[in-house]
This record gives structure tokens, sequence and C-alpha cells, in this order.
């Protein structure tokens, strides 16, 4: 992994823990991005809907690579997604590569966070 992108992800995080306790992994700020899209706020979620919740996450993060396209929101408001292409085989540092690459990207973006220079 470059050092820019860890560099740009470790900043994110400390971000996010500022705003929202420490301690929080990818698969926290995954959560998070999941409950931000589908909308309907923090509440408590079932452990099946925290795993619908990082689908999202990762289905709204890789979108702009072409791999997931918006459909609809379903009558819950709950988002849904074509696979428009299949990833292709990642080993497991090209995948935390990809993941936090989206991230970054994700809340950029969201004009949530933006490097300091």
């Amino acid at each position: 992994m470059d050092i820019k992108l860890q560099q740009n992800f470790l900043q994110l995080t400390k971000q996010i823990e500022a705003d929202f306790g420490e301690g929080i992994d990818t698969e926290g700020i995954m959560l998070l991005i999941g409950i931000q899209e589908l909308g309907q706020g923090y509440k408590e979620f079932s452990k099946d809907e925290k795993i619908n919740l990082i689908h999202v996450a990762t289905c709204t993060i890789l979108e702009p690579y072409g791999y997931y396209k918006f459909t609809e929101n379903d009558e819950d408001g709950w988002p849904h997604f074509d696979v428009v292409d299949n990833l292709p085989p990642l080993s497991n540092r090209e995948q935390e590569h990809l993941i936090k690459e989206a991230v970054v990207a994700y809340f950029r973006g969201n004009e949530y966070y933006s490097e300091e220079e």
C-alpha cells in the first residue's frame, strides 16, 4: 500500500474517531457509510442489518470504480445495487488497498475529509 494512501486513511480514521469515539476499525467505518447511505439515522441494528449495511457501503464505495450500479431503494428505504462488473481476484493486501482508497474517496466526495497539505 502506498504511503500517501496509508497516511490519508490514518488521518481520516483519526477524524472519524474524534467525531464518533476511539477504536474504530475499517469495518466500523464501513458500518458508518452504510448507515449514512441508508439515510435513517442511527438506531439499534440487528446483526443481519449490520451485515446488510456493510454490503450497502461496499457497493456504494465501489460504484465509482464501475463494479456496482445503484438501482433503487426498496419500500423500507434500503438501497439496492446491481453488479456491473465482477471484482478481479485480489490478494488480501490488494483488497485492503482498494477498500481504503475507496473509503478515502467516499469521505472526500462527501466533503467530510480533505487531506492536509
